[in-house]
């Protein structure tokens, strides 16, 4: 696991106050590593090779204590000292590391969606957490499993966000019973946590009625992202909605499905204009990446954007401004994700029993050339 402290100085451990004179000692009923290893029938030093040093244990051994670690509620020894004392002043993020040579995509000249995403998160989280006295710990990476990504961190912070599907459920089911946890994008997974997305829905739909409405294309295709991914999923919802709004045909499953690089977005249209009808008048993207790599081998390809086939995006990334023709898209407020999320969790500290929030960040359509707006936003 690679941890980086971002921000102000992190304090150190604080011991945990002891009973005074006079006062009720309460009776420690916390699970134990003995526990974990008595239920899942291993040794004490596999229960901890598993935390902290998983690929040594085999993966047979290593899911029974960890489902074993769950069902109990175990949280490995060093958080939770860190969880039984006084406030770190420090706040946490969990995210992949998209930087990581296991999850780069195999395009080496292809710029990363996701790291482009995730730095913009970053820089709002840490802005909002700076403001209010807090430093802010990253925990990213995929390596050695949830189990160190929010293990490692949870005693050394106050409570964290964490990206929709990062962490299993269950994993997050257990720390959130112990610290406050903010859920980033994606839908709420666990009701009783705080949640922050952005309108994904409402923009992919209102996007698809401008072309529609405004420049009357009846033939569109939509190139979604992978299953697994709750916002591009939300996108092709909104396109869904508006097409049969209008009387557009519109399937259950997008066009295309790719894995949302720019060169997915190359890929898609090589596909797509050997279909029978050719290129459709209107080609929209779940995210800015697959556009700006469609527009590229469209125009390689002789294709006029926006005369011959409008073009769209999901995301305002910079880039998108500076490609020619332009790229009209969907500007979600990802710094504004980020400050959110530090808010949910400071009024969570504040008040650790009240009602759970869920916050929808909107959206804003800026119209382009690459639609045949102009540049005018």
């Amino acid at each position: 696991m690679r941890l980086r402290r971002r921000g102000w100085p992190v304090r150190g451990d604080e011991a945990t106050p002891v009973p005074g004179e006079g006062q009720q000692e309460q009776q420690v009923t916390t699970p134990t590593v003995y526990d974990v290893a008595d239920r899942a029938g291993v040794s004490i030093a596999t229960v901890s090779r598993v935390y902290r040093n998983p690929d040594s244990v085999k993966a047979k051994t290593r899911e029974r204590v960890l489902a074993v670690a769950r069902e109990l509620g175990y949280v490995p020894s060093g958080s939770a000292r860190g969880l039984a004392s006084r406030s770190t002043g420090v706040l946490g993020l969990c995210f992949p590391d998209y930087t990581d040579p296991e999850t780069e995509t195999a395009a080496g000249d292809d710029d990363d969606a996701q790291v482009l995403y995730a730095d913009q998160v970053i820089r709002g989280m840490e802005r909002a957490a700076r403001r209010h006295g807090y430093a802010l710990l990253i925990s990213a990476s995929l390596q050695g499993g949830a189990e160190q990504l929010i293990g490692g961190m949870a005693g050394q912070v106050d409570g964290f966000a964490v990206l929709a599907r990062t962490v299993s459920t269950e994993d997050l089911d257990v720390y959130s019973r112990r610290l406050p946890v903010v859920m980033l994008a994606g839908p709420r997974e666990i009701d009783r946590l705080d949640h922050v997305e952005v309108a994904n829905f409402d923009g992919q739909r209102e996007l698809t009625r401008h072309l529609v409405e405004v420049h009357g294309l009846t033939r569109l295709a939509f190139v979604g992202g992978p299953e697994d991914s709750p916002d591009a999923e939300a996108r092709f919802q909104g396109y869904q909605a508006a097409c049969r709004d209008a009387g557009l045909p519109a399937g259950d499953e997008p066009d295309l499905r790719r894995a949302m690089t720019r060169a997915d977005g190359r890929e898609a249209v090589q596909q797509l204009a050997f279909r029978p009808g050719g290129l459709p008048q209107g080609l929209l993207f779940a995210n800015d990446q697959m556009a700006v790599g469609a527009m590229e081998e469209l125009i390689s390809r002789g294709v006029r954007i926006p005369t011959d086939v409008a073009v769209t995006g999901f995301d305002g990334i910079p880039l998108g401004r500076m490609v020619r023709p332009s790229l009209t898209t969907v500007r979600q407020p990802m710094r504004r994700l980020g400050e959110t999320a530090v808010e949910l969790l400071l009024r969570r500290l504040a008040d650790r029993d009240r009602a759970p929030e869920s916050v929808m960040l909107p959206v804003s359509l800026a119209l382009r050339a690459s639609c045949g707006c102009g540049d005018a936003e």
